[in-house]
């Protein structure tokens, strides 16, 4: 596959990924846990089904000391007992607000509440901010059919 457009050749969309690159550094420098960042990243992913990303953060992951169990019970979070309390609030928060369009009212409470109890106010603002930036990157690639499978760990660091 093809992609519709390379994002890095075209001015318009290499700045604005330098843009939003520069944006994600702000939840990378947080407090959030980075292994909980990737499973965010991982999850939101597959809900949208971009391989691209699915590809950079599983091999990112991976990298970064992740176990293939915990990478491969990502989709099945709710069912595995791999996963923390609070990687649970941070998968359910990141279902959500992936899937708003889903849900008439958005984020349920609960599912604030929960995420809330795990982290703190900053932690919860990366967590936002990650959610939000990772759907801005599924939705370039999706849209501009970027494919999947030739990422190499570190290659936009």
């Amino acid at each position: 596959m093809d992609a519709r457009l390379n994002l890095f050749d075209t001015p318009v969309s290499a700045a604005f990924l330098k843009y939003l690159a520069a944006a994600g550094k702000a939840a990378a420098n947080s407090a959030l846990p980075a292994s909980t960042q990737e499973l965010v990243r991982l999850r939101a992913s597959q809900i949208n089904g971009c391989g691209f990303c699915i590809d950079m953060h599983t091999k990112e992951a991976a990298h970064a000391g992740e176990s293939q169990v915990r990478l491969h019970l990502v989709a099945a979070w709710r069912e595995a007992t791999v996963f923390t309390e609070a990687e649970r609030a941070a998968l359910e928060l990141t279902e959500q607000g992936t899937r708003l369009a889903d849900a008439a009212g958005g984020v349920s409470e609960a599912a604030w509440a929960n995420a809330a109890r795990h982290y703190d106010e900053d932690q919860l603002a990366a967590l936002l901010a990650t959610i939000a930036l990772i759907n801005a990157f599924n939705r370039l690639n999706v849209m501009s059919q970027q494919p999947a499978g030739h990422y190499r760990v570190g290659q936009f660091t």
